[in-house]
């Protein structure tokens, strides 16, 4: 009588329990990331060369500071390492990769099993990012000491809002990237080899992303052109606010809040339609 009291109501039927679809999810969601940190844990050699790959903006940086033409943009030496230093963090933690496993996944017959399964795999592989950014923190802090070791003028430290906005801005552009990559990563149900595509758009991204240089040295025309693009909301909109640059900024999150809406329902849609593809193959 008692189990049956706490698993009914008086009138007979079955007491709601509105919490333990989320309780459900949030203990999925634990063991997933557990286990994607374990992997990553293994294979932390590989995440140190990649983060010590993204230091494009450091080059830039020793570029930029030898040119009058940082002057010229009312940028001096201290303003141009805080925003390259800028630019690395948040790239550090906005790169995607999406496109690049999935078509191994899709090649070597791996996405078969997952599709079987009631966990989308692109909660995998977002469990992925997240836990091989984890790995990436302290690579990232170390060296942004080495930064100000050798650059201690460029010191400072971000107030709490800007803070806070900056790490805002910095998930949703990793949102932003993720979903990017998952779009293009769609098309592998149309074709074999869409890796390309990544390297066919990484030349654009590193100019009009902001790692290269600031939007503000581009020529009207061409800035014009970048913020049609997601691009500079990729590194360039976050970077400056983690640097306390000039931004508007309720304009900067409502363009990510659109990308973002419009590229989760693009991958939607070519997720169904690949899917259907897919199984129509016999894969």
């Amino acid at each position: 009588m008692r189990s049956s009291a706490k698993g009914s109501r008086a009138d007979g039927s079955p007491r709601v329990r509105p919490l333990r679809p989320l309780q459900h999810g949030f203990r999925v969601a634990r063991a997933l990331l557990a286990s994607q940190y374990a992997l990553m844990l293994e294979f932390r050699a590989e995440v140190l060369l990649w983060a010590l790959a993204g230091l494009v903006p450091f080059v830039m940086l020793a570029v930029w500071i030898e040119s009058p033409a940082g002057a010229a943009l009312g940028m001096g030496p201290t303003q141009l390492a805080r925003y390259f230093l800028a630019a690395f963090v948040v790239r550090q933690f906005t790169v995607a990769w999406v496109m690049v496993v999935f078509e191994e996944d899709a090649l070597q017959g791996r996405l078969s099993p997952m599709l079987l399964q009631p966990l989308h795999p692109f909660w995998r592989y977002l469990a992925s990012h997240v836990a091989e950014q984890a790995i990436r923190l302290p690579f990232v802090a170390l060296i942004a000491a080495l930064f100000f070791l050798v650059l201690p003028w460029a010191f400072w430290l971000p107030t709490p809002q800007r803070a806070l906005l900056a790490l805002a801005a910095t998930i949703l552009a990793f949102l932003l990237n993720f979903l990017i990559q998952c779009s293009m990563a769609c098309l592998c149900f149309w074709s074999d080899r869409v890796n390309a595509l990544e390297r066919l758009i990484f030349i654009p991204m590193l100019f009009l992303s902001g790692m290269a240089a600031p939007l503000e040295a581009f020529p009207p025309a061409l800035r014009r052109l970048a913020e049609w693009t997601p691009f500079p909301l990729l590194v360039h909109f976050p970077a400056q606010l983690l640097a306390g640059g000039e931004m508007n900024i309720a304009a900067g999150f409502t363009a990510l809040a659109v990308w973002i809406a419009g590229l989760l329902l693009l991958v939607t849609l070519l997720w169904r339609a690949g899917v259907k593809r897919y199984g129509a193959m016999g894969a």
